[in-house]
């Protein structure tokens, strides 16, 4: 019998993790002020923002110039945290001169996983207005909605957009099936039942029909985390995309993102590999 609450109760796991996330903002406070972003809105909530950071000697898509974009959705079990403590997850690909978008999304419980899975949509098609093609990454929670992304059908929402608007995924630590969180205490804010959790797992979608997923977990996450990757890389990948799996040495849920802020980290050149593959 699988302990879901010890699985996936990562604060629990990895009791410094309040100066690990106090790190993330002093760090991301300071990249704002070395790279100041474009705001972006992309609905009328005071969090339906995308912060827009230009690579080093490039445009960041202003006017005509659509260039491709690397965006990072945060993470925070769909309850918790905001982009701007995430700002410096830019550092590594900007140096590189790739620009990284960062959205922000309203929270559970004022909202629903469902309602978080369009706001993403919504922020995605506000980015084609700039950026003619994505490579979206993500952590916990955010990799399950950079999942999403990929598997969406975008000519259901803009007619003009290519079916390959959004090229990749690369989930950081990511949850792709949400229903063995029904019956942990992070559910409390979720309020999902079996229906609405089912619905909102992109392991049960329909695989996407192109481009490549990512799938990368801390070395010493839990078992359950690494299963939620190997499970939709083995799944997807049996759909005919490419797919990756690996597990990144030493790293527990907090630190696994700390290589984007490197820029000659393998996690950070393989997203500079799967922009410039576009």
């Amino acid at each position: 019998m699988v302990d879901y609450e010890a699985e996936y109760n990562n604060r629990a796991r990895v009791p410094e993790n309040p100066e690990l996330m106090a790190g993330w903002a002093r760090d991301a406070a300071a990249y704002r002020e070395q790279n100041a972003p474009r705001r972006i809105a992309y609905g009328p909530g005071p969090r339906h923002v995308i912060d827009v950071f230009a690579g080093d000697g490039r445009s960041e898509g202003k006017g005509e110039d659509k260039v491709p974009l690397v965006v990072f959705i945060h993470g925070g079990y769909w309850q918790a945290l905001d982009g701007s403590s995430f700002s410096h997850m830019a550092r590594g690909l900007n140096t590189h001169g790739i620009g990284v978008a960062v959205p922000t999304y309203d929270l559970c419980p004022q909202v629903s996983v469902a309602d978080i899975i369009m706001q993403m949509r919504e922020a995605m098609l506000e980015l084609a207005k700039i950026s003619e093609a994505l490579v979206v990454s993500g952590h916990s929670a955010g990799g399950q909605l950079a999942a999403c992304m990929l598997a969406t059908d975008w000519k259901a929402y803009d007619e003009s957009l290519p079916p390959q608007f959004v090229r990749a995924a690369y989930a950081i630590s990511g949850l792709f099936d949400l229903e063995p969180l029904v019956q942990t205490s992070i559910n409390r804010a979720l309020r999902l039942d079996l229906a609405s959790a089912r619905a909102a797992s992109p392991l049960l979608w329909q695989p996407p029909s192109h481009g490549s997923l990512d799938a990368v977990v801390g070395e010493t996450e839990s078992a359950e985390y690494h299963r939620q990757s190997k499970t939709l890389v083995e799944a997807w990948g049996d759909a005919g995309i490419a797919v990756r799996y690996g597990s990144l040495p030493a790293a527990n849920h907090f630190t696994a993102i700390a290589p984007l802020a490197d820029p000659a980290s393998p996690m950070t050149l393989r997203l500079k590999e799967l922009v410039e593959g576009i």
